[in-house]
Order: C-alpha cells, then structure tokens, then sequence
C-alpha cells in the first residue's frame, strides 16, 4: 500500500465528455467542474467567464438603506466621519474602500485602523477618541458586531456607529445604529460568503446610485483591487458574488493605477503583468500584514490610500522593512511551534501555545502547521498569563462552530469558518487543548480521515501539458471553496533531485516516456533520492524558461512508493 492514501471524486465519463464538448474544455477540466457542482453547461461556462454584470442587487441587504441615508446625511450636513478598520487586510482595505468612497463625494473623513496591541476589533478608547474628534458618524470596517462595550460606548457619547462587518453574529440586541453582515438572520442577500471589503463596495456602488449627481467622476469599479486584496487575503470562499469582484478585482490590480499598488509591487519584485490570487497571497498581502502584526497597521492604510508614487514608495519603505521583522519573528516562532507539534502529531487537532510567542505571527504559523499536517491548528502566543491565540482549519472543519463549542475556555473569540481568533488565559490552556482536539475529533470521525489527501484526479504525467495548463487556467482565481487543482501521480521516478534555495527540493520526474519539472517548496528534507519511485500530491501550473512555455509541478506531498 501507499505510504499516504488520496481520494478522487468519482465522476460520470459520460457527463464529462458533454460538458467538455458544451462549453469548450478539455474533459479533465470538466470532470473537475462536475466534481465541485458545476455540471449544468450554463452555470459552469459562466463560472469560466466571471462577469461584473452578473452581481445579484442588493435587494434583501439589512440596513443597507439605513447605512446609505445616514451617510447622505452626513454629506449634507457637514459632519465629520470617522472609518475605522481592523488591523489584518480585510480591516485595512474596508477602512480603505470607504474612506476613498466618502471623499469622492466630498465627504470630511478620518480613516483609522485598529492597533493589535489594543486588541482586536472596536474598542472603547477607539470610540472616544473619534467622539473627541468631533465625529458625529463613525462606521467600522471588518469589525463592531461583537463589540458590545464600544458599540454603547457611541451611543452614550451620541456617535451614530455602523458597522460594515462579515463576522458572525452574537445574540442579543445590539447598539449599533446600523449593522450591514450578511450574517444577520433578516439579512435576505443571497450569498453570505462576503468579506468585509467586499461588502463595503456594495456600499459604495450604493452610494453612487443614491448620489448620482455628485462625485461624478467616482466609478466604485476603481475600488475592485482593494476588493480582491481583502477577499483573498481573508481567505473569504471565492465563488458566486466573491468570484465575480475577485475576478474583476485582479485586473483592476495588475493595471496598477493606484500608487500604493504599485509600491508595494515593486517592492515585492513583482515584474510588470497581470497579477494573480497567488500574488496577494504570498506577495502583497503578507507586506500589507506586516504593521498590523507588529503593532499599529496605520501604515498599511496610508501606502493604500496615499496620493502620489513618491508618497506610496516612502511609506511601502518602511512597511517592507516591518516585513522583514516580521519574518525574523516568525522564523524563530516557527521552530519553536513545529517542535511543540509534534508530539501531538497524531491528535485529531493541535493546539500549541507559549511565553513570548509573538501574536502578530501566530496565524501565519497555524497556517504553515495546517499545511504540514494536514489538520485544524491552533497557536497561542502567552504574556504574563494572557493569551492571544489564531486557528486555521482543513476542508470539513468549522473554526467558529468549534470554539462556540469550546466557549468556556476562552476569554473571547471570534471570527469564521476557516478564520478564527481568541483569548484565554494560560492556566485554561490544557482544557482548551482537550475541548478542542475532541470537537476536532467528533466533527472529522476519525484521524484516519484527517491523513487521506483529497485530490481531483489521478492522472499520469503524459496526460499534462501545456494545452492542458492553459485550459486550468480559467478555474482561477484559486482560493477558499475553489482551491488550485490538486492531482496524485502514482509510481513515478525522481530521474534527478537537489536542493535549491531555502530548503527547497527540485526534481525532474518521469513516467512512462514522459518527463515534468517539479518543485517542492520547503521539502529539501524529503529528497527521495536519484532513481526513486515516488507518489506524488502536486497541483501543475505553466512556466516560463528562456522565453519557452512549459508546465512544472508544485508538489504538495511526496513519499517513497511502495509496492500494493
């Protein structure tokens, strides 16, 4: 047997070859439209060609009514308004969506984010100083509708706060003057998979409807790549409404009219050329993360908002200098976790915690031990007994659902289904790990499940190449409910190997006449050998050497084959 077990979806030979044959793909790009509910010719040709003219309206938003007219009211009469974000990059670019949304119609704005050190979300402090400021109207962005304290806090100082927020929806009244989440039980908005952002820009597209005669040379289509940087970076499921604004989002993106995309693409190394969701998700995003990470995210707001290259460059500076802190941190959190981990290496979750554990990179690490063994994660960073920690989940496993159930632990928590945060304290930890690791258990049956690699297709390496890249092209952009194509490649031998970069392992593998690059990011202490027969997890994808067009492997898991 395998020294590790996939699982393909079975699908109808017969369906794929009509669907293939309908709308113009190869049959493996059907089979894997079929397997992820895409079968009718219609719907799938038009999940291949996303088009902004097929947003469903906004009919059936809670409030959305509500949050225009107070905003036209404040317009009309003067009033000062403050936006306020959290601090990852959902908060950053909802803070950034509004703030430019209300100055294209002349709007008196003081945009601001949250700062981690304060906790996340609204705080009270944060309801005072804008009170303080003379706001009459503040809206809150990626947060508020659980923070109960600073929501009353407004409304005893007069502060009309709305929150814009995609987060779930905690019992009880709330004293917000307005709550736009699609969460909410009256909300009758088809699609609840919005991110913050997103939900902002429906705002937005709003307002320029209601105020037709002003602004007018706003187009809330100019908002699309802060869209698509929020969306994607939250990890939001990039389908339906999510897959339309990324879609369009991106494009906005790689035309790079604003200046702070454009820094930040040169500071990342981003050669000129169409960006993709794997661009913010390694590239961007991680750089618009940095300040909030460490500490005041401001930052990262003024490079999105600022108003000319040179200013967008001397703030991307200094935010890109952040980064490399933060990645200096999290290299030394990073050995720290992985050898917390792994003597639960075989619990159904992992829950790991510690003393001076940096909470700006504990989501990154629960991310990167997600991806190393293949269950829900949670990491903890402690001090002086008070703990910060952030979870990260596999396919089948609901964050928020799991920590309502594990609610007695925890001082506060909160976020989605593949996103979560929470406080607690350290004594409380061993419980919290107990509690979790069994709802992880009850929720997935068995660990057994946990170890099985669910993939797309089996397929051999003759049946890839660059026609069949270019056709897996159109699934993207690739995300959360609509991941990169993961294919198994049984008993193929590793022709050659060696070690590249940073621990990277470099292969060129074969089959039955056929031959592929392949590159396994952090996997140089796998290397199987010359001449080994291996099985191997990759998702494929198109390169470029020396101006020729090939395909390469990105190798999710590979092991020593052995015989059935």
């Amino acid at each position: 047997m395998r020294a590790f077990e996939w699982q393909a979806p079975e699908v109808d030979e017969g369906q794929a070859n009509a669907l293939a044959k309908a709308i113009g793909v190869r049959r493996l790009t059907a089979r894997i439209l079929i397997a992820r509910g895409l079968a009718q010719a219609t719907v799938a040709a038009r999940f291949l060609a996303p088009r902004l003219a097929d947003l469903r309206a906004p009919a059936g938003m809670a409030d959305l009514g509500r949050v225009v007219e107070r905003i036209v009211a404040a317009l009309d009469e003067r009033q000062k308004i403050g936006v306020f974000g959290d601090y990852d990059v959902d908060g950053v670019t909802t803070a950034a969506v509004l703030a430019q949304t209300l100055r294209a119609f002349g709007g008196d704005v003081i945009p601001r984010v949250a700062n981690r050190k304060a906790g996340y979300g609204l705080g009270v402090a944060d309801v005072a100083r804008f009170a303080d400021e003379g706001c009459a109207l503040l809206i809150t962005g990626d947060c508020g509708t659980s923070d109960v304290e600073a929501l009353e806090a407004g409304r005893q100082r007069g502060l009309d706060v709305m929150v814009i927020d995609h987060h779930q929806i905690p019992s009880g009244e709330t004293a917000a003057f307005a709550l736009l989440n699609p969460h909410r039980t009256d909300d009758q908005f088809p699609f609840k998979g919005l991110a913050s952002c997103g939900v902002a820009f429906y705002l937005a597209a709003a307002l320029r409807s209601r105020l037709r005669d002003r602004g007018a040379s706003f187009d809330p289509r100019d908002l699309l790549d802060l869209v698509a940087l929020g969306s994607v970076a939250d990890m939001v499921p990039l389908v339906e409404e999510n897959r339309i604004l990324v879609s369009a989002g991106l494009r906005v993106l790689s035309a790079r009219k604003r200046p702070g995309i454009t820094a930040l693409c040169e500071a990342a190394n981003i050669s000129d050329g169409p960006l993709d969701a794997e661009d913010i998700s390694f590239r961007l995003a991680p750089r618009l993360n940095a300040a909030g990470r460490l500490g005041e995210a401001q930052l990262a707001l003024d490079v999105l908002l600022a108003p000319t290259i040179d200013d967008a460059r001397r703030l991307t500076a200094e935010l890109d200098e952040r980064n490399r802190e933060r990645q200096r941190i999290q290299e030394t959190v990073w050995t720290a976790a992985l050898q917390a981990a792994e003597p639960h290496a075989g619990d159904a979750a992992l829950v790991v915690g510690a003393d001076g554990w940096h909470p700006g990179v504990v989501g990154i690490i629960a991310a990167k031990l997600v991806e190393k063994f293949a269950r829900p994660v949670v990491v903890i960073g402690f001090e002086n007994g008070q703990g910060r920690g952030s979870a990260r989940t596999i396919p089948g496993f609901n964050l928020y659902e799991a920590l309502v159930q594990c609610r007695s632990h925890l001082t506060r928590y909160g976020g989605h289904a593949a996103a979560a945060g929470m406080s607690l304290s350290q004594e409380r930890l061993e419980d919290f790990r107990r509690s979790f690791v069994a709802e992880a258990a009850r929720a997935l049956r068995s660990t057994a499940a946990i170890r099985s690699v669910a993939v797309d297709a089996v397929i051999d390496l003759g049946d890839f190449d660059v026609a069949m890249a270019e056709d897996l092209v159109r699934l993207a952009p690739f995300g959360a409910a609509n991941a990169e194509p993961l294919f198994a490649f049984a008993g193929v031998t590793a022709q050659s190997t060696r070690r590249v970069g940073q621990g990277h392992l470099q292969l060129t593998l074969a089959q039955r006449g056929s031959i592929s690059d392949a590159i396994g990011f952090g996997m140089a202490d796998r290397d199987p050998g010359n001449g080994a027969s291996v099985d191997v997890v990759a998702t494929a994808e198109l390169d470029t050497f020396r101006g020729e067009r090939r395909t390469r492997l990105k190798i999710r898991h590979i092991h020593t084959s052995r015989p059935v």
